[in-house]
């Protein structure tokens, strides 16, 4: 499969469990290292070919906005969330008309991460249309920063997933990204939805499949997180660059 050239960046939420950091700026704009939140998401994403990125927006958009425009190297569009949130799949239900027709990268704007593989180009051949609603990005639970829950799935040999459930943990994490098609949401309910719900049940269907990252993944989620990041960012800053 060939990358998509399109990604969708959920970049819309009001980022309460970062302030005081967001009490100016919305959580895109908080700086690890120097560089804002959304740029090492948007740079991750222009080094394995997308073209397009549709961002949306809602605490401090027009904050966003205008430091998105500064972007030369990918095309950026705005899907307006000014007037209320959509959550995850709200979001994508809403920015489908800008999306194209293709499978997109799905990208939260949280994560940053140390690769010494090829994760992103990993989660690419992974993704096969036929077999699969949505590829999502793993990461292992232990060893992450900013990560204190107790997994998110477990994963077989062929990589198809299935959530913790009952069980007391499980091995892996969901780390931000995934590939899936931009109707996937189209069935959701009006309004503000979560994605979850859809995995769920493309999990029970046999339809949800993940692969896991060879490196360290930092979720930027409040000011602590952001901190421990900050130790790790000259060698995470050479790794977005490469």
């Amino acid at each position: 499969m060939t990358a998509p050239k399109t990604a969708m960046v959920l970049a819309a939420g009001l980022g309460t469990r970062m302030r005081p950091l967001t009490n100016d700026r919305p959580k895109a704009l908080v700086e690890v290292g120097g560089r804002a939140l959304i740029d090492h998401v948007l740079d991750r994403l222009v080094a394995v070919g997308v073209e397009t990125a549709v961002v949306n927006v809602h605490w401090f958009a027009d904050r966003l906005e205008q430091h998105l425009s500064k972007r030369g190297d990918i095309r950026i569009i705005i899907s307006n969330e000014r007037e209320a949130l959509l959550e995850t799949g709200g979001g994508l239900k809403k920015a489908k008309p800008l999306l194209g027709d293709d499978p997109v990268f799905v990208a939260n704007i949280d994560s940053v991460w140390i690769d010494r593989g090829d994760a992103l180009g990993d989660l690419v051949r992974l993704w096969n249309p036929q077999t699969m609603d949505a590829a999502l990005l793993l990461a292992r639970r232990e060893g992450s920063i900013g990560f204190e829950g107790h997994g998110d799935f477990s994963r077989d040999e062929a990589g198809q997933l299935a959530f913790r459930g009952d069980r007391p943990s499980v091995p892996f994490a969901y780390m931000g990204v995934h590939i899936t098609r931009p109707t996937y949401a189209d069935n959701g309910p009006d309004g503000a939805f979560s994605l979850s719900p859809l995995w769920r049940a493309s999990a029970q269907n046999g339809r949800l499949f993940g692969t896991v990252m060879d490196g360290d993944w930092m979720h930027v989620g409040d000011p602590q997180a952001r901190n421990e990041a900050v130790a790790k960012v000259p060698e995470a800053k050479l790794a977005a660059q490469d």
